[in-house]
């Protein structure tokens, strides 16, 4: 399930699909193997809590991966699809062990309690003393 998602994920970047569509996909695999959604553990995003949660939800989450090596990662996903791409996402990224090692630090369950406090700006900086440095950005 991991490659399908990593797949819807790619088609969202790519902007083959929009945020919305990509939600339902990967929704939908998740109901397939029969896992729990994500979505609903803490808060369904689905609803409409009305103008200022719409607006919020419009935003980015920015993640950019800076390696002393140059194996630089950039990736941007609209809050709507990011609940459910962060648990899929961290456990894709953290089996790969050219990224693992970047991911270990990274505390997925304060980044889904910052979305829905409606937190803006940095809320993840981590430098490395080798120089590698992990930003995750509401923007």
């Amino acid at each position: 399930m991991k490659e399908e998602i990593a797949k819807v994920l790619a088609m969202v970047q790519a902007g083959k699909i929009d945020a919305d569509k990509g939600s339902e996909l990967i929704e939908a695999l998740k109901e397939k193997e029969g896992g729990s959604n994500i979505l609903t553990k803490k808060h369904d995003f689905s609803q409409n809590d009305g103008p200022r949660a719409s607006k919020y939800l419009d935003k980015m989450l920015k993640i950019r991966v800076i390696s002393s090596e140059n194996d630089n990662v950039t990736v941007n996903l609209p809050l709507k699809l990011v609940k459910v791409v962060l648990m899929a996402g961290h456990s894709i990224a953290s089996s790969i062990p050219e990224s693992a090692k970047y991911m270990q630090d990274v505390d997925i369950n304060m980044i889904i309690d910052a979305i829905e406090n409606e937190l803006d700006g940095q809320i993840v900086d981590i430098k490395s003393a080798n120089g590698d440095t992990v930003s995750v950005i509401i923007e």
